[in-house]
C-alpha cells in the first residue's frame, strides 16, 4: 500500500507527518511524505522556528512524484495541518491527480482547525476552505469534537446530537466520519469516546480517560484509521484497531511522564495493541 501524506513536519517531537508517517510504515505501508510546514517543534511550546511552505511548493513535489510514473499506484492521500489556504488548494489538486489515475484511491482529511478550550488556532480562511473544498473532496474525515461542531454548525452534547452532526458532515461529501476525543452527556467522567459513522450506521469506542496533555495523537489516529479502513473496508473495524493503538500509545506516554508522545518507543502498539476495547453499535 502507498499513501501520500501531506501535512506539517517538526524536527523535534511528534506531530503532523512525524506522528503519522512512522505508524503507517510500522504497519507495512510505503509513505510518500510532503511537508506543509517545517518547524523546529510543535507550536504548543509557545516558541518555535521554521517556515510555512506555499501551494506551488506542494504542487512541485507532487509533480515530481508523478514524473516517476508512480502516482497511479497511490492508494490513498492523507492531509492534516495545512498552514495556508493555497496549500489546501494544492492538496485538493493532488487528490484529483491521484484519482484520475486510480479512481479507487481514498482521501482522508484531518480537518485541523481548533480544539475545545483553544478555539480556532489556524490561519484565517483555512476553516472555510476545509468546509467548502477539502471536506467535500474527502472519503474520510477525522474531526475532533470542536471541529465537528464547526463543520456541522450543530451541537454535540448528546449522542443523538453527535449522530446528527456526523450525518450533516457526511452530507457535504465524505462517506466516513471519525470523531475523536468525544464527550457527550453519557460519557463517564473517567472515560473518553470515539465515534465512527458510515452509511447511516454509527459505532462508538470507549476507553479510559488518560490525564495528559500532549500533541500529535489526532495525527496518529487519522493515519491508522485510514490504513485499517483501506485494508478492511470497515469503519467499525478501523475504529477498534486505531483506537486501541492510540490508547496504548498515550498510556505508555503517560507512564513515562513524557511531554512528547512516544511514537518510536511505543511502536509495538501500532501492530499489536496491548489492550483492546469493544466497538458498540449506537
Amino acid at each position: 500500500m502507498n499513501i501520500l501524506s501531506i501535512q506539517s513536519h517538526v524536527a523535534f517531537g511528534h506531530v503532523g507527518n512525524t506522528s503519522a508517517v512512522f505508524p503507517m510504515q510500522r504497519l507495512g505501508v510505503e509513505v510518500w511524505a510532503i511537508h506543509t510546514v517545517q518547524f523546529s517543534n510543535h507550536t504548543g511550546y509557545g516558541a518555535w522556528r521554521g517556515r510555512v511552505f506555499d501551494g506551488p511548493a506542494i504542487e512541485d513535489l507532487v509533480a515530481g512524484i508523478a514524473e516517476r510514473g508512480v502516482l497511479g499506484t497511490c492508494d490513498g492521500v492523507l492531509s492534516g495541518y495545512m498552514g495556508s489556504a493555497d496549500i489546501g488548494t494544492a492538496i485538493v489538486a493532488a487528490v484529483a491527480s491521484v484519482r484520475a489515475l486510480n479512481p479507487k484511491a481514498l482521501y482522508a482529511c484531518d480537518p485541523v482547525m481548533g480544539d475545545v478550550g483553544r478555539g480556532i488556532y489556524v490561519r484565517p480562511g483555512i476553516p472555510e476552505f476545509l468546509r467548502a473544498q477539502a471536506v467535500p473532496a474527502a472519503d474520510i474525515v477525522t474531526p475532533n469534537q470542536f471541529e465537528l461542531n464547526w463543520l456541522s454548525g450543530l451541537p454535540t452534547g448528546t449522542l443523538a446530537e453527535t449522530k446528527r452532526a456526523v450525518a450533516s458532515v457526511q452530507a457535504l461529501g465524505p462517506r466516513v466520519v471519525l470523531v475523536t476525543s468525544l464527550v457527550t452527556d453519557d460519557t463517564p467522567a473517567d472515560a473518553i469516546d470515539l465515534m465512527a459513522g458510515e452509511g447511516g450506521a454509527f459505532w462508538r469506542l470507549r476507553t479510559p480517560r488518560l490525564h495528559l496533555d500532549v500533541n500529535g495523537a489526532g495525527d496518529a489516529i487519522a493515519a491508522l484509521f485510514l490504513v485499517h479502513y483501506a485494508r478492511t473496508g470497515s469503519a467499525a473495524l478501523a475504529l477498534g484497531m486505531a483506537g486501541a493503538s492510540v490508547y496504548g500509545l498515550l498510556r505508555r506516554t503517560l507512564e513515562a511522564g513524557s511531554r512528547e508522545i512516544l511514537t518510536v518507543a511505543a511502536q509495538d502498539e501500532f501492530v499489536a495493541p496491548s489492550e483492546t476495547f469493544p466497538v458498540e453499535t449506537v
